[in-house]
Formats: C-alpha cells, sequence, structure tokens
C-alpha cells in the first residue's frame, strides 16, 4: 500500500525561501553568488519551478551547514507526495501487490 499523510507537499524551495533566505535576508542572486551558481537556479528552486540536485544540495549543505543528504530528502519527499497525488490512487487499484497474486496461486 502506498501511504499517503494528507499533508500538502512542501516544495524545498519554499523551505529555502522560507527558514533559510529570509531570516538571512539573502535574495536570490545573493545566494547564487555564494554558492557559486547562476541566480536563475536558485530562483527558480524558490519559486518551485525546479527541484534539489545532488550538486546544489552540496553547495547547500557546504553554506548552510548540515548535509546535503537533508535536502535531496526533502525533495525526494516532495516528488513522492506529489506522484501520489498524482497517481497512487490508480496504482492501488490497478497493480496488485505480489504477496496477494501468491495467495491465489
Amino acid at each position: 500500500m502506498i501511504h499517503h499523510n494528507g499533508m500538502r507537499a512542501v516544495h524545498p524551495g519554499e523551505i529555502l525561501k522560507e527558514e533559510y533566505m529570509l531570516p538571512l535576508n539573502l535574495s536570490s542572486t545573493a545566494l547564487a553568488k555564494k554558492l557559486g551558481v547562476t541566480a536563475a537556479r536558485i530562483n527558480d528552486i524558490v519559486l518551485e519551478r525546479r527541484g534539489i540536485t545532488a550538486d546544489t544540495a552540496l553547495r547547500l549543505a557546504r553554506f548552510f551547514g548540515g548535509d546535503a543528504e537533508s535536502w535531496l530528502n526533502l525533495q525526494h519527499q516532495y516528488d513522492l507526495k506529489i506522484a501520489y497525488e498524482k497517481a497512487g490512487k490508480t496504482i492501488e487499484q490497478t497493480i496488485r501487490p505480489y504477496d496477494d497474486l501468491l495467495a491465489f496461486a
């Protein structure tokens, strides 16, 4: 069974903006310069048009502290939530679990 907790999908760009950039008064351009990436990359992330890549996760972890895995986990959780919203019910209705197939063999 696919688990769905009922909470809205939170894009990592929202977390980057609300929990890191705003409290530090960092613009997309300023953060991009510090990370050595384009302002467009950071802007697209905070506008939720682009996801966090492994490269971006490494840079964010180095700059803000913490680890890259945390940033990638945020992206992974978001992607799964969106996938569930788009196809989860259909998948649950159309694909039978392997163990169920064995029970009827």
